[in-house]
């Protein structure tokens, strides 16, 4: 009897560390290898940051010491599919004031649906 139940997977930590952050969009890590389920975004630099999904566009900021989780998987559209955001989506990052930072970090956790069997 094989095993039909969907886990969740972590793919490994992306980060950018202070120097990398700028004015201008710079990517957190590689390309997501998979369909994301859910993420989560942490702002640990000591200036607020805004993130994007594309590189252009604005999406949203993080304060210092901020961060979002969003259970992308949690919906579901019409036609009885998950939402998830696409495998090879990669997220951006740049400062959102006028200081660049000058200690730590933001990261991005992603997890996925794995398929036993």
């Amino acid at each position: 009897m094989s095993n039909l139940a969907v886990r969740v997977m972590p793919e490994p930590v992306r980060s950018t560390g202070f120097a990398s952050i700028t004015a201008t969009y710079t990517g957190i890590g590689a390309p997501f290898d998979n369909p994301v389920h859910w993420f989560m975004v942490q702002n640990l630099s000591d200036q607020p940051v805004m993130i994007s999904w594309d590189g252009i566009n604005d999406h949203f900021p993080l304060p210092i010491n901020g961060y979002v989780i969003m259970d992308v998987a949690s919906n579901k559209t019409l036609t009885g599919g998950s939402f998830m955001v696409a495998q090879g989506t990669r997220f951006y990052v740049k400062t959102l004031g006028v200081a660049l930072p000058t200690v730590g970090s933001v990261y991005l956790s992603i997890f996925y649906g794995f398929i036993n069997g």
